[in-house]
């Protein structure tokens, strides 16, 4: 395509230096004849000598410009024709003055320029210098739009074409959601406000309504209609009213945020960009309805790996699912426990649980029949200082006991490990599981088809012999 394109303006290229030599050609032939007839001076200004036959009369210098047959009157023409051609061709050629519109296209586009120009540097790309729609950043650190950093990658280079610093040879483009969002909001763009009239329910001549539960209800559906509309709902920028609702506790809004948490790893870390721990947080120490939702999207968003961390550092995140813990109803409990469990894959998440008292509500919860509280106590049983909280909470050796005699294959694995760490740090703890039959239980677990569970229980017999 390019290179027809090419070859057509070479064409016209072509033609147009064709006629403007003939042209000049023209334009010469008839200036050489005025000057051997006399009607035009010489090059240096001076009056020529007629060139005329000697029958007919020499014409004034004064009379050089008047024509006194047609065959002059006609060169005159040509002159003309040759300036009015040379004049539509220099100021009209959009080749020669580019700045001068010549059609209400190029006009736009250069209102479009100068409304780009207005924009901050950080939402250009680099390497195309536009408004990015798609922002990405390389190893290096700095951001560019998708697709033009695609193509320069697909070109073989593995360079920053910032810092020209090497890149790895398969680099990983990271979305930036940040300065999606930071672009999405400062643009106003007409898809945009058509989103929000959608979303929010009541619009106005020259604007939108304030949001409703209405409109939430409506965010909601959408996204759960499917993978399109939880799309939808991320790039019409309404992610700020759901955070807003979701903080005051609206059940509604919380579910919603569940499900767009659950359009992938790149949702989910946009969605902790836009503050969704916040809110969150917020939905899960105010209790009620929204709570469990609320610590199921924590969940959710913490499958994350960057996640883990953002969301354990948060001031209000762990204590909030502790005292959910003690004072929620049975589900809320249960969505509690499973976010701490996915939280304390990360070991400095261990530690802010202990500290945070959840422990001793995990251990209740276990005597319910919980095994995601097992599990729990089990990450934290791989810390020195959950070992030593554990220790001092009365009867967890008779849960861990019961939960090893009667829970499930995963509660019963969890269960020896937990109390092989305990045992291992108190003889007072190990006596204790031997006079609760702890021997007994082990002996009968070595035979278990559970390889993992055989393991343990071997481990724990050796624990209970050197006390």
């Amino acid at each position: 395509m390019r290179k027809q394109l090419g070859s057509a303006k070479n064409r016209e290229r072509r033609t147009r230096h064709a006629r403007t030599t003939r042209w000049m050609d023209i334009y010469r032939r008839g200036e050489t004849e005025r000057r051997r007839r006399g009607f035009l001076g010489s090059p240096d200004g001076l009056p020529t000598r007629s060139l005329a036959p000697p029958h007919h009369h020499p014409v004034p210098v004064h009379r050089k410009w008047t024509f006194p047959n047609t065959d002059s009157l006609h060169h005159h023409h040509h002159l003309l024709l040759l300036r009015l051609f040379f004049f539509f061709f220099f100021f009209h050629s959009p080749t020669r003055f580019p700045f001068l519109p010549t059609s209400r296209r190029d006009s736009a586009h250069a209102m479009e320029v100068s409304n780009q120009a207005s924009w901050p540097d950080d939402f250009l790309c680099p390497i195309s210098l536009e408004v990015m729609t798609d922002p990405v950043i390389l190893p290096s650190g700095h951001t560019f739009e998708r697709r033009s950093i695609q193509r320069w990658l697909d070109g073989g280079h593995r360079t920053c074409p910032v810092t020209n610093l090497p890149l790895p040879p398969d680099p990983t483009l990271i979305p930036n959601h940040a300065l999606r969002r930071l672009i999405a909001a400062v643009s106003v763009s007409p898809a945009a406000v058509s989103a929000d009239k959608v979303l929010a329910g009541d619009c106005q001549e020259q604007g939108v309504a304030p949001p409703s539960s209405s409109s939430v209800l409506g965010m909601l559906r959408l996204a759960k209609s499917g993978p399109a509309g939880r799309r939808e709902v991320l790039e019409s920028g309404a992610v700020a009213v759901l955070l807003q609702h979701a903080a005051a506790g609206d059940e509604a809004a919380a579910r919603a945020l569940l499900y767009l948490s659950l359009d992938g790893d790149d949702a989910r870390v946009g969605l902790v960009a836009d503050g969704a721990v916040d809110a969150l947080c917020a939905a899960v120490s105010a209790g009620g309805a929204a709570a469990a939702h609320a610590a199921t999207a924590l969940t959710s968003l913490a499958t994350v790996g960057v996640n883990k961390c953002t969301i354990g550092a948060h001031p209000s995140a762990v204590p909030a699912l502790s005292r959910l813990l003690w004072r929620g109803g049975a589900r809320e409990r249960r969505e509690a426990a499973t976010t701490l469990y996915e939280l304390c894959k990360l070991p400095e998440n261990r530690r802010r649980t202990v500290r945070a008292g959840a422990a001793p509500a995990l251990v209740e919860l276990a005597a319910n029949g919980s095994a995601r509280a097992v599990e729990v106590l089990g990450l934290l049983a791989k810390n020195r200082e959950g070992r030593h909280d554990l220790s001092r909470i009365p009867d967890i050796v008779a849960v861990l006991c019961t939960v090893a005699g009667s829970g499930n294959a995963r509660a019963i694995d969890q269960a020896l490990v937990v109390l092989n760490w305990i045992c291992s740090e108190s003889n007072e703890l190990a006596m204790e599981a031997i006079k609760l039959g702890a021997f007994q239980l082990c002996e009968a677990l070595v035979n278990d088809d559970n390889c993992k569970i055989a393991k343990n229980a071997v481990e724990l017999a050796r624990t209970l012999e050197k006390a």
